[in-house]
């Protein structure tokens, strides 16, 4: 798996006279990426992806055993995997978990920050505590794992730490819904929109530092987690009422993600791109 790594081929003039076919390579070998989430749903595709681009990747999530059976098929396929267990809603097991994973495998160079959760409910019957639920996992989560890989990463461009690579990608996981109002799911949207801005923030205050802050704002997504609701009136009757009347696959999101996870990415910092088959500009 890891051996291969991604290859997105250009063609241009004429089939048949070409003897040297145009070919473009992303090789991510020899990097290290940390996907939070990583047992089920995006989590895992991202995790899949980065190690057949040829990174070193490190699962980290709650779900062990899952965790265990995802590093398994990575291995399997010749990649290479590690886990840890990580609670994102405590900024102890961040801090420790990250320490662990770099004592481990190596600098973190990229940080797929893809832990979220979420509730169907109208503004009115949110509750402090399904309020905290979301915004904890969502936004305070995601905020303090990218603080702590972060510390890590300008420590080694600031020459104060151990590293043979300078710089890194930090790859915010937002949502369509951070970028436009969607009806009972509203406390998602604001957990959402408050990484969409958050992204900005950490690509000014640390792109100089040579590390890129980007999201990634995907639209309806069908994975193991929502896929019974697809299937249901409900589903149908949402799916009807998009752009394309149909729904994305984890795999959709496969060559943004290694795009900006590249070397060659080094321009994009702060973007925030929608990877929603046209929803929000619908």
């Amino acid at each position: 798996m890891a051996s291969r790594g991604l290859r997105a081929k250009v063609n241009s003039g004429n089939q048949r006279q070409r003897r040297h076919p145009m070919s473009y390579t992303i090789d991510l070998s020899g990097r290290v990426a940390l996907i939070t989430g990583a047992s089920s749903g995006l989590g895992k595709q991202f995790a899949l992806t980065l190690a057949e681009a040829g990174a070193a990747v490190v699962l980290a999530g709650r779900r062990i055993e899952r965790l265990k059976s995802l590093r398994a098929e990575i291995e399997a396929a010749g990649g290479d995997a590690h886990l840890v267990g990580m609670d994102v809603t405590e900024v102890d097991s961040i801090r420790a978990a990250v320490a662990h994973a770099e004592t481990e495998v190596g600098p973190i160079d990229i940080l797929i920050n893809n832990s979220g959760v979420s509730t169907t409910e109208r503004l009115v019957d949110v509750t402090e505590e399904t309020y905290d639920y979301v915004f904890d996992t969502n936004t305070r989560g995601s905020f303090f794992v990218a603080q702590e890989v972060a510390k890590r990463m300008l420590a080694r461009a600031k020459g104060s730490a151990p590293g043979t690579f300078t710089g890194g990608r930090i790859v915010n996981i937002a949502s369509a819904a951070g970028l436009r109002t969607m009806p009972q799911i509203g406390v998602y949207c604001m957990s959402k929109a408050a990484v969409v801005h958050m992204t900005k923030v950490m690509a000014a205050e640390w792109g100089r530092f040579g590390i890129t802050t980007n999201a990634i704002c995907p639209g309806y997504i069908d994975t193991e987690i929502n896929h019974h609701h697809w299937q249901s009136e409900g589903g149908k009757k949402l799916i009807s009422m998009l752009p394309r009347k149909r729904v994305g696959h984890p795999k959709d999101l496969d060559a943004l993600l290694v795009m900006l996870c590249s070397p060659n990415s080094d321009f994009i910092n702060g973007a925030v791109v929608s990877a929603d088959d046209g929803m929000v500009a619908g």
